[in-house]
């Protein structure tokens, strides 16, 4: 089986929250307003009932939802968390390939660059599927990244994140435009994130979506990507 453990270490990484820290056992995010991957908190080992008390309240001190990720094998904590009324959401796929076999294809010219602090453009283009000004600070705050711009028919088509942790490149917030969807424009931010993970060092290019994501399941499977793991989210409706 799969050592998911790098790969949410490079999550945390390519994707950080504003801050961390630990509470109990369990790590806390302060994600401010970034999504549910940069506010969720994580446990570090069997947690009881006073544990979770303690993380839910410094979540709220943060002004954030008490929320978790639930990784595999953590099945008792959330059937804890499914107890104490949390309600399970987002369930998420881990796809990784080996950065090789999306190099071997040239890329067409003029069709992808890599460009960091991202243009006006390409934040336009995020803002259309709802990646806004809270996941552009998400994208600040790694270390080691680059912005991808797609360009197809002569015209902006789509933009893409990828940040590297260690010899994983990790990709985030592929968006294409609508008019320029089917075209082939993600595989290519996609081959474009592969040789720049490559020339970083990279021999992994790896990514996150939702299940009920059908169209980007089909895509990365179609490009090689296999399904590593994943998790799901558990928020506490508050009264």
């Amino acid at each position: 089986m799969t050592d998911l453990a790098p790969y949410f270490a490079a999550l945390d990484a390519t994707w950080p929250a504003a801050r961390r820290f630990d509470v109990g056992g369990v790590t806390v995010r302060e994600g401010l307003g970034g999504g549910s991957r940069v506010s969720a908190a994580t446990a570090n080992a069997a947690v009881d009932d006073a544990a979770l008390d303690t993380a839910e309240q410094a979540m709220r001190d943060i002004g954030q939802t008490p929320r978790f990720m639930l990784r595999p094998h953590e099945d008792a904590l959330d059937a804890q968390l499914a107890q104490r009324g949390y309600v399970k959401h987002d369930p998420t796929v881990l796809y990784t390939i080996p950065i090789a076999r999306l190099t071997q294809i040239p890329i067409p010219r003029v069709t992808t660059f890599c460009i960091w602090e991202p243009l006006a453009i390409m934040a336009e283009i995020w803002a259309k599927g709802g990646i806004g000004t809270e996941r552009l600070a998400v994208m600040g705050r790694a270390a080691q990244k680059t912005a991808i711009l797609a360009r197809w028919n002569e015209k902006p088509a789509g933009a893409g994140f990828v940040g590297l942790h260690e010899h994983i490149a990790m990709v985030h917030a592929i968006e294409v435009l609508p008019h320029q969807r089917r075209q082939g424009v993600a595989q290519w931010i996609m081959r474009q994130a592969a040789f720049w993970g490559q020339l970083h060092g990279a021999d992994t290019l790896a990514l996150l979506t939702t299940k009920d994501n059908t169209g980007a399941n089909a895509l990365y499977r179609k490009l090689g990507f296999e399904p590593a793991g994943g998790y799901h989210y558990r928020a506490k409706m508050e009264q």
